[in-house]
């Protein structure tokens, strides 16, 4: 847990963070009413949530890299502005085209995390940092759950707006805070931005993104998801050769390297899938009317009540494992994580007629996602150097959620692909769909299990990061020399 002297940073670091993570999910619950609102065909609607997902993809390595160089505090200030700023925006929108702009405004705000998890390792004692990013992870995790949970009684009780002036009010506040209490960070990465690797990175993931999300409605088939899906691979590739020369990388590739890194960006896509797709596809599950032979025909709000347990549990589970990884290692967490995730959705295959069995699963899911939250964090802070944090927390969440596009359109594919004569899915989608979930989270527990051990529990983070890098230029350039 934090010390006095740091509970107030990390009060601001915690809200700013779980509010942006509270604006991914609090939105899709009421897409339907937005689109009826503001007079949007669904197919124009739907870009309210990918103009959020592209936007944050693309800020969220790119901020936390800038962070790095200038300071994580001046750019934590200048992303909360940015949120708040698309935040009163949406609240204001008069039209659909309007509120796009402003959720890709608000998706600058993905840098919170990565930003956050730099100052906690550079302000907090050592003995504080595990805690603090299991704790932190706990609120980022649990904010998601809120949004699903809190969307519907917001818009019942209120208005869709109000989905956005809240946040204002949040941010404006712990903008405020941040900017009195926070401390500027004494580490700093020596160069300059890449901004050939930033626009790089940022044309590839658009490319693949893009196709990922909107592919239900263009078809698989159609020139414009095979010509992106090409054009991600070719400016993938640019992107690497452009990494690879330059002299002041925007994300460094021998830190990608390191085996603790790769192995736990590999679990991050794999549960990534799971976990992104059960946040989409289970509310619309009970929200299927009883006539289609399945589901319990329930409102947004009864819908986002049967998530609460998944919320609690998401919460609980990540402060928890700021306990437990100092005795079990992050390694272990990952796993019982990524495993539980995989018995949640094997449940949920073949169990799901009953109220009771979607919350008893919601559950156990959300006790898997708080473990693996708040052990990815903790991996990757463990072992890279402290100039690196950023860079390579925002690649972490950004391959978490580059597996949540892929597992979606998936699992999409799976439900959607046959429908009933009237309109909804068959049932055997959603199983198949579930099904596909539990295999993902399964190989996501499978490469946890690759993860390194580590050798000595107490040896800090810097000096086991700087060992690892060090180890793998000198392999690279012992390869180089054999060659």
């Amino acid at each position: 847990m934090p010390g006095k002297s740091t509970r107030l940073t990390f009060a601001v670091l915690a809200t700013g963070a779980g509010v942006f993570a509270m604006l991914q999910s609090l939105i899709a619950p009421a897409l339907p009413t937005v689109q009826h609102a503001l007079h949007a065909s669904q197919s124009t609607a739907t870009w309210v949530m990918t103009a959020y997902l592209l936007s944050a993809s693309v800020f969220t390595p790119i901020l936390g890299r800038v962070g790095d160089l200038v300071g994580r505090k001046r750019t934590l200030v200048a992303v909360l502005l940015t949120v708040l700023a698309g935040c009163l925006v949406a609240a204001l929108a008069p039209n659909i085209g309007v509120l796009i702009v402003a959720r890709a405004i608000q998706g600058a705000g993905g840098a919170l995390f990565p930003l956050s998890f730099g100052i906690i390792r550079d302000e907090f004692a050592p003995s504080e940092v595990s805690g603090s990013i299991s704790n932190l992870s706990a609120v980022i995790a649990a904010g998601g759950g809120v949004g699903i949970v809190a969307a519907g009684p917001i818009v019942s009780a209120l208005d869709y707006r109000w989905l956005f002036w809240i946040p204002v009010a949040v941010v404006a506040v712990t903008t405020l805070i941040a900017l009195r209490y926070v401390p500027e960070s004494p580490h700093r990465a020596e160069g300059r931005v890449n901004w050939l690797g930033a626009v790089l990175l940022s044309a590839w993931l658009v490319a693949l993104l893009l196709p990922l999300s909107q592919a239900t409605r263009w078809g698989w088939g159609s020139a414009r998801v095979i010509g992106l899906f090409v054009a991600a691979v070719v400016l993938f590739a640019l992107w690497l050769q452009a990494e690879a020369r330059s002299r002041t990388p925007l994300i460094d590739l021998r830190v990608m390297r390191l085996p603790t890194v790769w192995t736990t960006n590999a679990a991050a896509l794999l549960f990534g899938a799971g976990m992104y797709s059960i946040w989409s596809f289970l509310p619309g599950f009970v929200q299927t009317p009883g006539s289609a032979g399945y589901g319990f025909g329930a409102s947004v709000t009864a819908s986002g009540l049967l998530m609460l347990p998944m919320l609690v549990a998401m919460f609980l589970s990540g402060v928890l494992s700021g306990r437990l990884e100092p005795v079990v290692g992050a390694k272990t967490l990952l796993t019982a994580g990524a495993a539980l995730g995989a018995f949640a959705c094997g449940l949920l295959t073949l169990w799901h007629d009953q109220r009771w069995q979607i919350a008893l699963v919601a559950g156990v899911f959300g006790f898997g996602i708080g473990l693996a939250f708040a052990s990815m964090a903790n991996l990757i802070v463990g072992s890279v150097p402290a100039e690196q944090t950023g860079a390579a927390t925002g690649m972490n969440a950004n391959i978490r959620t580059i597996g949540g596009s892929i597992g979606a359109a998936v699992t999409s594919v799976l439900v959607t692909g046959r429908l009933q004569p009237s309109g909804l899915p068959y049932a055997s989608g959603y199983t198949h769909g579930f099904g596909l979930l539990a295999v993902l989270c399964l190989a996501a527990a499978l490469a946890a299990l690759l993860v390194p051990a580590r050798r000595a529990a107490r040896v800090t983070g810097a000096s086991r990061a700087t060992c690892d890098l060090a180890r793998t230029v000198g392999e690279a350039a012992g390869g180089g020399a054999r060659g």
